[in-house]
């Protein structure tokens, strides 16, 4: 089957490719990492947590375990066929409109926020604050100060597989193309995307610009955020 990929987003490997490059088998045999014990710690128990970009529930199922409801989104129906015990959505983040239903959570994990493109980051810091509950929360995960600078580096998982940031190339307008190996002992994948740099000036700008405010940055790297509704996004009737 032939898929339409996202502009300047490509993958390689077994298995199906998402739009935006990501392999579904590839994230399938990730590692959860400390991710879940991260959000679990901020949030209230037993929250109801929208999960954009979800994937195939790399953290979906620990969340449930940890006894949140979940409601899984994602654009590619091959991630979402391989999530379990959460209610699914088919969709781009960008423009997901769930008619006024408001969530005690809304997460917007795996570097999302730091899209290529402004105005689907912008679609996406939408939907994070036009469906989350007045006094609920939204988590969103940031990449590293040095993700773009401390190049080429690897990573040796525990789950027996290396993680390597080949290049981050400059493409124009402040975005950069990055390229990403894992290699598994039986298999390779490959995945090329845009992606923006944002330092902590502007990440809390664009946060303002949908109507969120930093409350606490959850872990000393800043990586992980955890916002509230700062009010109406602008041009938008409160």
């Amino acid at each position: 089957m032939t898929i339409e990929m996202r502009e300047g987003h490509e993958g390689a490997g077994p298995g199906a490719i998402t739009p935006d490059g990501c392999a579904v088998e590839l994230y399938s045999r990730l590692s959860v990492g400390d991710e879940p014990d991260i959000i679990a710690g901020a949030v209230p128990a037993g929250s109801h947590i929208l999960e954009l970009g979800s994937g195939v529930g790399r953290m979906t199922h620990p969340l449930l375990e940890r006894g949140f409801t979940v409601t899984a989104v994602d654009e590619s129906a091959e991630m979402l066929e391989r999530v379990r015990g959460a209610r699914t959505i088919c969709s781009p983040i960008e423009t997901l409109d769930l008619a006024g239903e408001k969530f005690d959570v809304v997460m917007l994990a795996s570097f999302l926020v730091h899209d290529g493109d402004d105005e689907v980051r912008r679609g996406m810091l939408n939907a994070c604050r036009s469906h989350v509950a007045d006094g609920g929360y939204v988590l969103i995960q940031r990449e590293g100060e040095d993700y773009h600078t401390n190049l080429p580096r690897e990573r040796e998982d525990p789950g027996g597989y290396t993680i390597r940031i080949l290049s981050a190339d400059p493409v124009g307008n402040g975005v950069n193309s990055v390229r990403a190996e894992y290699v598994f002992p039986d298999a390779v994948w490959t995945q090329t995307f845009l992606a923006r740099p944002l330092t902590k000036e502007a990440f809390e700008e664009a946060l303002g610009e949908a109507g969120l405010k930093v409350d606490r940055y959850l872990t000393e790297d800043r990586i992980w955020v955890r916002a509230v509704p700062a009010g109406p996004r602008h041009g938008v009737m409160a």
